[in-house]
């Protein structure tokens, strides 16, 4: 086993823990091109990494009162079709391809995340005023536009953990604040339940399609590297800026991303 393993897992959980939405994406550059995995299996390898990370650094937030189960479990539901769809279709998508494709997400991620850390946010972290629920039962309303922008998001989020073995939470946080009115801190725990969830159907998925190999040790020590690096990442956030993580997290993803690309588009052609 790489010596490798255990620093880039540590390193991987730190971005994880301190960022919340968005950490997780480096674990498939990460297994690939440092730790020699196939695409494929990187891909796979990765959610198991990602989804066992995330079940254990819910815990706190749970602890806190920090994850509502039911709405993170039905948006876990809604996205499970895009999780299978997102797999099978992954199975058939060449290895170069697939890394490119990866790279584009890198690029879109960043810029998001650039985008987010720019705008004015509320230090509190409570809830929009503004913000109502997309549905009520006294009396029974239902605010469809937004439900059906729910559904949606939870699809497309299910698509991007299937495909690419991602978490998704860089899409997770900001949809379960808007599209369910929930304070930043509440979407930031509550997405860590919504990821072990997608990650357990995608990886189910994959393993029904098509079958895996996997290197068992290697994602155990890789994931228990992570488990410690998402909880000291979680005590770093507390002390840094959010801003200015995010924005050097940002500045590594464009960083990956252009490596992968210049890796995975000449053997396209």
């Amino acid at each position: 086993m790489s010596p490798l393993v255990l620093p880039l897992g540590l390193v991987i959980g730190l971005a994880l823990g301190a960022l919340g939405g968005g950490g997780s994406i480096l674990t498939v550059p990460a297994l690939v091109y440092l730790l020699d995995q196939d695409p494929r299996t990187a891909t796979t390898s990765s959610l198991l990494i990602v989804g066992s990370t995330s079940l254990i650094a819910l815990v706190p937030h749970a602890r806190a009162g920090r994850v509502r189960s039911v709405q993170g479990l039905m948006f876990g539901a809604l996205g499970t079709a895009g999780s299978f769809a997102g797999s099978a279709l992954s199975s058939h998508v060449p290895a170069q391809v697939l890394l490119t494709a990866f790279a584009g997400l890198m690029l879109v991620v960043a810029a998001l995340m650039l985008r987010r850390s720019l705008r004015p946010g509320d230090p509190s972290g409570h809830q929009d005023p503004t913000a109502e629920p997309f549905l009520t039962l006294h009396p029974l309303t239902c605010a469809c536009p937004r439900l059906a922008k729910l559904v949606v998001i939870a699809t497309v989020v299910g698509l991007l953990t299937g495909f690419f073995g991602v978490g998704g939470g860089f899409v997770l946080v900001p949809a379960l604040v808007l599209a369910l009115g929930f304070p930043m801190p509440v979407a930031v725990g509550t997405s860590l339940l919504v990821i072990a969830v997608n990650s357990a159907t995608a990886l189910a998925a994959r393993v029904s399609v098509a079958g895996t190999h996997l290197e068992w040790r290697l994602i155990a020590a890789f994931t228990a590297a992570a488990i410690v690096g998402s909880l000291l990442g979680g005590r770093i956030a507390s002390r840094v800026p959010h801003r200015q993580l995010t924005r050097a997290f940002a500045a590594l993803l464009v960083g990956v991303a252009a490596y992968t690309a210049a890796s995975s588009i000449p053997s396209l052609f």
